[in-house]
């Protein structure tokens, strides 16, 4: 049952929620589709449709779209400073996947880790472990993992 919380004299129901799907926009399919379809098929996601503008992809919980940008929209670049979206992490259940991910899906590409990491991130969270990369459009994702029991 969702938690309540109590907001001023009156309870309010809290949903429980989870994120279903997320849109990222891609400059250039060509370029960006065949990154994601390795890096999500490398996570266990399926794909669910595609064509050669985009792709959808799922783990059962979170669909991830990949579209490229109508023409219209191309000007304007991506930095995860301005506002919006900054990264995604997403999250493993042992060290070893990240280490592992490193030698056999980045290394390969030629993809070189940001901060060097993957390395511990203390300031984040008790035992937060974790590797920062780049799309082809340079949008900012990690691998986290973080131990059961973490504070902070």
């Amino acid at each position: 049952m969702p938690a309540r919380i109590g907001a001023g004299t009156r309870e309010e129901h809290v949903p429980n929620t989870s994120v279903y799907h997320l849109q990222l926009n891609v400059s250039n399919a060509a370029k960006s589709l065949p990154f994601y379809q390795d890096f999500f098929k490398y996570l266990g996601y399926r794909v669910i449709n595609q064509s050669k503008e985009h792709i959808g992809v799922s783990n059962g919980s979170t669909d991830f779209w990949i579209i490229e940008t109508p023409a219209a929209h191309r000007k304007r670049r991506f930095h995860r400073k301005a506002t919006g979206l900054n990264h995604i992490s997403f999250r493993v259940s042992a060290r070893k996947e990240i280490d592992r991910f490193v030698i056999e899906f980045l290394k390969p590409r030629g993809i070189v880790p940001l901060y060097a990491s993957p390395k511990h991130f203390p300031e984040y969270r008790d035992g937060y472990y974790a590797v920062f990369f780049e799309d082809p459009d340079r949008i900012k994702l990690e691998l986290t993992f973080i131990p059961a029991g973490a504070t902070k």
